[in-house]
């Protein structure tokens, strides 16, 4: 793996009024990786996540995001990465191919290079006999692999998952998870928050976020030997039960 860090945080702090919701955390991501980003409602996982997103300005503290500064260069931060959330990131009312266009269009590829990419997209997927049907229509599975390859359709250095696989079936997570891999071979960095603790197992680095901090951070392997733990799950609650917030 590369040394070249994508992301890297310093103190990076949000203060809404009194409340602190993301607490001076510092912590640095490969490219390449697949880094965990997990912590239980409230614990300011989603917060941290739209600072480096370019989408909240932090109160104090550094971080750079695909080289760019998130106080001054948001712009250049929005157009280096890709972004998937839990409702995910697709038009419903458009169709299969006019959302890859839609979305490809708007980090200003070519057509030459949206025709070609979107033929062996949909190839992979399986879903050309869908291409001209409403997304709408698709099975919940299809939308997230779909919404999923939208996000890295424009080859971004980093693409940031929030909870993506949440209310689909174990082999549909099975699959989207294999789909995750092949992205971070290519290069591009997945930044990734999850639920599920059997996910945090398939990551190369795992940080757990408990009320506003980063109280642990390290590969699955060693969290589970330093928590003398047998599963993530394990080293999840009792990190978990520290916390004394409950809304996110």
């Amino acid at each position: 793996m590369s040394n070249d860090y994508v992301i890297t945080a310093e103190q990076l702090t949000k203060q809404f009024g009194d409340f602190i919701a993301v607490d001076a955390i510092s912590f640095q991501v490969h490219k390449g990786e697949i880094f965990g980003f997990l912590g239980a409602n409230g614990a300011g996982k989603t917060t941290a996540m739209r600072m480096l997103c370019g989408l909240s300005k932090p109160t104090s503290g550094k971080a750079t995001v695909a080289g760019f500064d998130v106080y001054s260069q948001t712009e250049q931060i929005k157009r280096s990465i890709g972004y998937m959330s839990q409702k995910f990131s697709l038009y419903e009312d458009l169709t299969v191919k006019e959302n890859i266009r839609f979305y490809a269009g708007i980090y200003g590829k070519s057509d030459a290079f949206i025709k070609e990419k979107t033929a062996v997209l949909l190839e992979q997927l399986r879903l050309e006999p869908e291409a001209n049907k409403l997304v709408r229509s698709l099975p919940l599975g299809w939308k997230q692999k779909l919404a999923f390859s939208v996000a890295v359709f424009h080859e971004p250095d980093i693409v940031f998952l929030d909870e993506p696989t949440g209310g689909v079936d174990p082999v549909t997570r099975r699959e989207f998870w294999n789909m995750i891999y092949q992205a971070a071979e290519t290069g591009i960095t997945v930044f990734v928050t999850t639920h599920y603790m059997d996910e945090a197992e398939y990551c190369n680095r795992v940080s757990v976020m408990v009320d506003g901090r980063i109280d642990a951070l390290d590969s699955p392997k060693a969290l589970k030997q330093q928590f003398n733990a047998t599963s993530m799950d394990e080293v999840f609650l009792k990190l978990a039960r520290k916390a004394t917030r409950s809304a996110d």
